[in-house]
């Protein structure tokens, strides 16, 4: 039976070939040319010059590209803080059967259909201290320069991915809770566990794994955070939310610097795969820990 499932397997092999063929056309290709252009000198429209390590030297010492790293890690983890429990929650709620909550899915899942320039635009006329939101329902705590102050700007914006992504998550979590069998919540039901005690004993653990992907989704996503933020603040006030793939446009479209702004492309990159490493060595393929998730 084994040698039969191995020739199975081969002949299905090439179904994978397509799929094969557009990863290296349009992942691994246009990384190399990233890479090599990182070793060059080129305005964008003249001649590509090769120039060793000049622009990686020009990288590495500019003073904005810590601060774009340092504005990007908060952006990542605060983003993480508020979608993830978010997200948990309001896919064990989705997951129940009461016919309510699908018309709630389907509420819920809107943000992520709307493109992220236009809920930029959306958000910065709402949050207008002279003609937003504030203004027009006549509540003066709303009325505050929003995206004027740094530590508010930052705010707005993990506030707003965090608005826009959490219904992609919410439905991760609710086919995951979905999939744990209701024999472990009848059986804790019996030994008079409540609702609460259900959540942190079964829910939580056996969406480990789900955490585990979602969090991985959330954290590489947020490398590539550009449109929301360029359309929302343009990394403003000042440099206050210029996070790295921000810093990679200006560096590369407005200062016409295409070696460097390729320097930040291979961080992105290569920063995006070792978090992904990351979350892979914590999820450990421990299948020991939520064995019946995803049954």
């Amino acid at each position: 039976m084994g040698s039969a499932t191995n020739v199975h397997g081969r002949s299905l092999a090439w179904l994978a070939v397509p799929a094969l063929v557009f990863f290296i056309a349009f992942g691994v290709i246009p990384l190399i040319g990233v890479l090599a252009l990182s070793f060059t000198t080129w305005d964008g429209i003249g001649e590509v010059i090769p120039s060793g390590l000049d622009s990686w030297r020009a990288t590495l010492t500019n003073p904005g590209l810590p601060h774009a790293m340092w504005v990007t890690f908060q952006v990542m983890v605060l983003s993480w803080l508020f979608q993830t429990p978010m997200s948990i929650l309001l896919g064990v709620f989705l997951a129940g059967a009461q016919k309510y909550r699908a018309l709630y899915s389907v509420l819920y899942f809107i943000p992520l259909l709307l493109s992220s320039a236009a809920i930029a635009i959306t958000f910065k006329a709402l949050l207008d201290p002279n003609f937003g939101l504030g203004t027009g329902l006549a509540l003066p705590f709303l009325n505050q320069d929003w995206l004027g102050e740094p530590t508010l700007a930052l705010g707005v914006v993990v506030f707003v991915v965090s608005w826009q992504y959490i219904p992609f998550h919410s439905l991760i979590y609710q086919g995951a809770v979905r999939q744990i069998p209701t024999s472990m919540y009848e059986a804790a039901q019996i030994d008079g566990a409540g609702r609460i005690r259900q959540f942190f004993s079964i829910t939580l653990p056996q969406l480990k794994n789900t955490i585990i992907t979602s969090s991985t989704l959330m954290v590489v996503g947020s490398l590539t955070f550009f449109d929301l933020i360029y359309v929302l603040t343009a990394g403003g006030p000042g440099d206050a939310t210029r996070v790295l793939a921000l810093e990679m446009y200006k560096t590369g479209f407005q200062g016409n610097l295409m070696g460097p702004a390729s320097c930040i492309a291979v961080i992105l990159v290569v920063v995006g795969l070792l978090l992904a490493l990351l979350f892979r060595r914590i999820g450990g393929g421990d299948e020991t820990s939520s064995q019946l998730e995803g049954a």
